[in-house]
Protein backbone atom coordinates (compact mmCIF):
# COMPACT_ATOMS: atom_id res chain seq x y z
CA UNK A 1 0.00 0.00 0.00
CA UNK A 2 1.64 2.89 -1.19
CA UNK A 3 1.05 6.83 0.28
CA UNK A 4 -2.99 7.07 0.10
CA UNK A 5 -3.01 10.01 1.97
CA UNK A 6 0.22 12.45 0.92
CA UNK A 7 -1.86 15.62 0.87
CA UNK A 8 -4.71 15.44 3.88
CA UNK A 9 -6.30 18.79 3.16
CA UNK A 10 -8.47 18.74 -0.33
CA UNK A 11 -10.62 21.73 0.52
CA UNK A 12 -13.52 19.56 -0.84
CA UNK A 13 -15.48 18.93 2.21
CA UNK A 14 -15.39 22.81 2.86
CA UNK A 15 -19.11 22.88 0.77
CA UNK A 16 -20.76 20.80 4.13
CA UNK A 17 -19.73 17.53 1.87
CA UNK A 18 -17.82 14.72 2.57
CA UNK A 19 -16.36 11.78 0.73
CA UNK A 20 -17.80 8.03 1.35
CA UNK A 21 -15.89 4.94 0.85
CA UNK A 22 -17.96 4.04 -2.81
CA UNK A 23 -16.85 7.41 -3.86
CA UNK A 24 -20.21 9.44 -3.54
CA UNK A 25 -20.72 12.57 -1.43
CA UNK A 26 -22.94 13.33 1.29
CA UNK A 27 -23.54 16.25 4.17
CA UNK A 28 -21.35 16.30 6.83
CA UNK A 29 -24.17 15.93 9.20
CA UNK A 30 -26.06 12.58 7.73
CA UNK A 31 -26.90 10.08 9.84
CA UNK A 32 -24.09 8.10 8.12
CA UNK A 33 -21.11 10.80 8.46
CA UNK A 34 -22.50 10.78 12.28
CA UNK A 35 -22.65 7.17 13.04
CA UNK A 36 -19.03 5.99 11.93
CA UNK A 37 -17.91 9.77 13.20
CA UNK A 38 -19.51 8.63 16.57
CA UNK A 39 -17.38 5.25 16.40
CA UNK A 40 -14.17 6.89 15.34
CA UNK A 41 -14.86 9.23 18.81
CA UNK A 42 -15.08 5.95 20.76
CA UNK A 43 -12.17 4.61 19.05
CA UNK A 44 -10.18 7.69 20.51
CA UNK A 45 -11.73 6.90 23.95
CA UNK A 46 -9.95 3.54 24.13
CA UNK A 47 -7.08 4.98 22.56
CA UNK A 48 -7.36 7.07 25.70
CA UNK A 49 -7.93 3.93 28.10
CA UNK A 50 -5.18 2.45 26.29
CA UNK A 51 -2.68 5.41 27.75
CA UNK A 52 -2.96 4.20 31.18
CA UNK A 53 -1.06 1.81 33.21
CA UNK A 54 -3.05 -1.56 31.85
CA UNK A 55 -1.59 -5.14 31.77
CA UNK A 56 -0.58 -7.29 28.95
CA UNK A 57 -3.86 -8.88 28.46
CA UNK A 58 -6.03 -5.88 28.35
CA UNK A 59 -4.08 -3.75 26.18
CA UNK A 60 -3.52 -6.60 23.92
CA UNK A 61 -7.81 -6.95 23.56
CA UNK A 62 -8.22 -3.12 23.59
CA UNK A 63 -5.85 -2.85 20.83
CA UNK A 64 -7.40 -5.68 18.85
CA UNK A 65 -10.89 -3.87 19.73
CA UNK A 66 -9.64 -0.51 18.45
CA UNK A 67 -8.82 -2.67 14.87
CA UNK A 68 -12.49 -3.88 14.76
CA UNK A 69 -13.65 -0.48 15.15
CA UNK A 70 -12.07 0.98 12.30
CA UNK A 71 -13.03 -1.64 10.29
CA UNK A 72 -16.46 -0.37 11.64
CA UNK A 73 -16.21 3.01 10.65
CA UNK A 74 -15.10 1.02 7.14
CA UNK A 75 -18.59 -0.85 7.10
CA UNK A 76 -20.41 2.24 8.10
CA UNK A 77 -18.64 4.76 5.65
CA UNK A 78 -18.99 2.39 2.61
CA UNK A 79 -22.62 1.64 1.97
CA UNK A 80 -22.88 -2.44 1.38
CA UNK A 81 -19.75 -3.20 2.77
CA UNK A 82 -19.42 -6.06 5.74
CA UNK A 83 -16.39 -5.41 7.97
CA UNK A 84 -17.96 -7.10 11.35
CA UNK A 85 -19.13 -10.46 11.71
CA UNK A 86 -20.65 -12.92 14.03
CA UNK A 87 -17.58 -14.29 15.08
CA UNK A 88 -16.28 -11.04 16.08
CA UNK A 89 -19.62 -10.22 18.54
CA UNK A 90 -18.89 -13.89 19.79
CA UNK A 91 -15.49 -12.97 21.19
CA UNK A 92 -16.44 -9.79 22.64
CA UNK A 93 -18.99 -11.81 24.56
CA UNK A 94 -16.09 -14.52 25.03
CA UNK A 95 -13.89 -12.00 27.01
CA UNK A 96 -16.88 -10.42 28.59
CA UNK A 97 -17.71 -13.89 30.29
CA UNK A 98 -13.83 -14.42 31.33
CA UNK A 99 -13.63 -10.76 32.70
CA UNK A 100 -16.98 -10.70 34.49
CA UNK A 101 -15.95 -14.42 36.14
CA UNK A 102 -13.61 -12.86 38.22
CA UNK A 103 -16.21 -10.09 39.47
CA UNK A 104 -18.91 -10.19 42.53
CA UNK A 105 -22.25 -10.03 41.48
CA UNK A 106 -23.64 -6.85 40.92
CA UNK A 107 -26.12 -5.41 43.51
CA UNK A 108 -25.71 -1.68 43.40
CA UNK A 109 -25.52 1.21 40.38
CA UNK A 110 -21.86 2.07 39.51
CA UNK A 111 -21.25 5.41 38.81
CA UNK A 112 -18.34 6.48 36.61
CA UNK A 113 -15.16 6.35 38.27
CA UNK A 114 -12.91 3.86 40.07
CA UNK A 115 -9.39 5.79 39.51
CA UNK A 116 -8.09 6.92 36.02
CA UNK A 117 -8.38 3.99 34.02
CA UNK A 118 -11.76 2.71 35.21
CA UNK A 119 -13.15 6.41 34.42
CA UNK A 120 -11.22 6.45 30.80
CA UNK A 121 -12.72 3.02 30.17
CA UNK A 122 -16.72 4.60 31.14
CA UNK A 123 -16.09 6.94 29.18
CA UNK A 124 -15.21 5.05 26.27
CA UNK A 125 -18.77 2.69 27.07
CA UNK A 126 -20.13 6.10 27.30
CA UNK A 127 -19.05 6.69 23.61
CA UNK A 128 -19.88 3.62 22.72
CA UNK A 129 -23.56 3.88 23.44
CA UNK A 130 -23.75 6.61 21.75
CA UNK A 131 -22.43 5.15 18.50
CA UNK A 132 -25.00 2.24 19.19
CA UNK A 133 -27.81 4.72 19.35
CA UNK A 134 -26.35 6.84 15.64
CA UNK A 135 -25.75 3.50 14.25
CA UNK A 136 -29.72 2.69 14.83
CA UNK A 137 -30.89 6.00 13.79
CA UNK A 138 -28.65 5.56 10.32
CA UNK A 139 -30.64 2.32 9.83
CA UNK A 140 -33.70 3.89 10.18
CA UNK A 141 -33.27 4.90 7.20
CA UNK A 142 -30.58 3.83 5.40
CA UNK A 143 -29.28 0.15 5.35
CA UNK A 144 -26.96 -1.06 7.80
CA UNK A 145 -26.04 -4.73 8.76
CA UNK A 146 -27.61 -5.50 12.30
CA UNK A 147 -24.12 -7.22 13.03
CA UNK A 148 -22.33 -3.46 13.20
CA UNK A 149 -25.31 -2.74 15.59
CA UNK A 150 -24.88 -5.82 17.56
CA UNK A 151 -21.12 -5.40 17.78
CA UNK A 152 -21.44 -2.08 19.44
CA UNK A 153 -23.97 -2.84 22.02
CA UNK A 154 -21.63 -5.56 23.40
CA UNK A 155 -18.60 -3.77 22.87
CA UNK A 156 -20.02 -1.37 25.62
CA UNK A 157 -21.41 -4.16 27.50
CA UNK A 158 -17.87 -5.35 27.88
CA UNK A 159 -16.22 -1.90 28.47
CA UNK A 160 -18.85 -1.71 31.36
CA UNK A 161 -17.35 -5.07 32.93
CA UNK A 162 -13.71 -3.98 31.87
CA UNK A 163 -14.16 -0.60 34.11
CA UNK A 164 -14.76 -2.96 36.72
CA UNK A 165 -12.01 -4.97 36.50
CA UNK A 166 -10.07 -1.55 36.29
CA UNK A 167 -11.36 0.03 39.34
CA UNK A 168 -10.28 -2.73 41.33
CA UNK A 169 -7.35 -3.58 39.84
CA UNK A 170 -6.00 -0.06 40.28
CA UNK A 171 -7.09 -0.40 43.93
CA UNK A 172 -9.63 2.62 44.17
CA UNK A 173 -12.42 0.40 43.63
CA UNK A 174 -15.80 0.80 42.42
CA UNK A 175 -17.76 3.86 43.29
CA UNK A 176 -20.98 2.55 44.20
CA UNK A 177 -23.89 4.73 43.85
CA UNK A 178 -25.92 5.67 47.12
CA UNK A 179 -29.56 5.92 46.48
CA UNK A 180 -30.09 6.33 50.61
CA UNK A 181 -28.01 9.64 50.38
CA UNK A 182 -31.57 11.68 50.34
CA UNK A 183 -33.26 9.71 53.42
CA UNK A 184 -30.77 10.81 55.58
Amino acid sequence: MGNRLSKIYTRTGDDGSTGLGDGSRTGKDSARVNAYGTVDEANSCIGLVLASELSDDIRSLLTAIQHQLFDLGGELCIPGHAAIFDADIERLEAHMDALNETLPPLKEFILPGGGEAAARCHIARTVVRRAEREAVALARVEAVRPEAVRYLNRLSDLLFVLARVLARASGHGEVLWNHERRKA
